[in-house]
């Protein structure tokens, strides 16, 4: 059976919400993640939040919501963004970066590229690889650590404008038409 362009192959329970969720072969990699994020990285399941829309918008035309894969909280913010997609993880650097910058009232101080298989760890503000592979993925402790050391400054409008625009380009106009993940308004 397809579902718009992913071949589903039944359900899986989701490890975070345990809600049934259609069986794809990126949910299978989405869920080994949120595993590995939970019982090798001792991120508790309350502070990862999964499938978050993140609404955006050109010059207030044309909204859209894309469902971010994996907000990490610490410290009682969120701390961290994981993003999901097959393939090359270098073409999705700064796409994450701009989700992450954009996914509450300041920039998350750390992004992740994943394709389930490699990672790549990013500082948000400089864009720069902090670690790559599955094993760089932080920790509960190296999270916190980063959120309490790596200060991130709140955007200004014509910034967080920009930003928005680059998110909108690759994940929205970028998207494949029937990707039914992204919600055109």
């Amino acid at each position: 059976m397809a579902d718009g362009h992913h071949l589903v192959l039944g359900e899986i329970v989701d490890f975070l919400t345990l809600r049934m969720l259609p069986d794809t072969l990126d949910e299978r990699y989405r869920q080994a993640l949120a595993r590995r994020l939970v019982l090798d990285g001792g991120h508790p399941v309350e502070a990862i939040r999964s499938r978050i829309p993140l609404m955006v918008s050109i010059d207030g035309n044309r909204p859209a919501g894309i469902p971010l894969d994996f907000l990490i909280w610490a410290q009682g913010t969120p701390g961290m963004l994981v993003k999901f997609g097959p393939g090359s993880l270098v073409t999705r650097h700064r796409s994450a970066i701009a989700a992450a910058r954009l996914a509450a009232s300041r920039p998350l101080p750390v992004t992740v590229v994943t394709n389930g298989v490699d990672a790549d760890v990013l500082d948000t503000t400089t864009g720069k690889i902090l670690g790559s592979g599955l094993d760089a993925l932080p920790d509960r402790g190296t999270l916190e650590t980063w959120v309490t050391t790596m200060p991130t400054a709140v955007l200004d409008p014509a910034k967080r404008e920009r930003e928005e625009r680059i998110f909108y380009v690759y994940e929205v106009d970028g998207s494949c038409p029937c990707d039914e993940t992204v919600c055109r308004l």
